[in-house]
């Protein structure tokens, strides 16, 4: 049987209504979550939609730098890719995997970079002009530790970062990484972040402080969306929305 026709005959089958067991830290040790596929589905929609408001489209390329156990959020991340028809590599985050982060950057070409982190732009840093590479890249979304060590180098580098269980994605006018307000309440009490599962939600989170550094800015960006923003203390916030 052609693989098609598996995949094809796979997709009539009755599945469970649970895609992940997501485990993330907290302030008070790991805590899991479930993650339904109706809940992956609704967001691989809401990432498509920050990867349209910064210009992906089809036929463009990207590389994504991710790891095994980020799949809850990584699965959101390529469904969007492929919704958009955005051609995609994908490299380990890990600093030990910077050499296929360097090959997929000189052979792709990329439109869009997704997730570089700290540990990959020290591997690089070895054998490369970190802000020689990156600077022509029209879009990089890395990660809290990763963004003022672009920003730095001259790459106007945009935010992407987990909240606990939330995926939180910057939008151009770089005015804090947004989250979701459909699917989760995040909030701050003594400059550390928490988060809690939103209405839409069917797994329950009660609110849960998460031992990270930031605050939360609520009210409308300069992009339009109503979508509370995160700013981790780690980054390196720009002075000016466009900086």
């Amino acid at each position: 049987m052609a693989r098609a026709d598996t995949l094809a005959r796979a997709r009539t089958l009755d599945r469970p209504e649970l895609a992940y067991l997501v485990r993330f830290p907290t302030s008070d040790g790991i805590r899991d979550m479930e993650l339904t596929w109706a809940e992956l589905a609704r967001d691989t929609d809401w990432v498509t939609a920050r990867f349209r408001d910064h210009g992906l489209a089809a036929g463009q390329r990207a590389l994504l730098t991710t790891s095994g156990f980020e799949g809850f959020w990584g699965h959101a991340v390529i469904g969007a890719l492929r919704t958009l028809k955005v051609t995609y590599g994908i490299a380990e985050a890990m600093g030990w995997d910077h050499r296929r982060t360097a090959v997929f950057h000189r052979e792709l070409d990329p439109h869009a970079v997704i997730g570089l982190s700290a540990e990959t732009l020290e591997g690089l840093a070895g054998a490369a002009d970190v802000g020689e590479m990156f600077r022509t890249t029209p879009v990089v979304l890395a990660r809290p530790a990763a963004v003022p060590l672009l920003r730095g180098v001259g790459v106007s580098a945009a935010l992407i970062a987990t909240v606990g269980p939330a995926l939180a994605l910057e939008c151009p006018e770089h005015g804090g990484a947004h989250v979701n307000a459909a699917e989760w309440r995040v909030g701050a009490r003594d400059g550390q972040l928490s988060v809690a599962a939103g209405e839409e939600r069917t797994s329950e989170l009660p609110e849960t402080p998460l031992g990270i550094a930031g605050r939360v800015l609520t009210g409308r960006c300069a992009c339009g969306s109503e979508d509370p923003r995160v700013l981790f203390a780690e980054a390196n916030q720009p002075t000016s929305s466009r900086s």
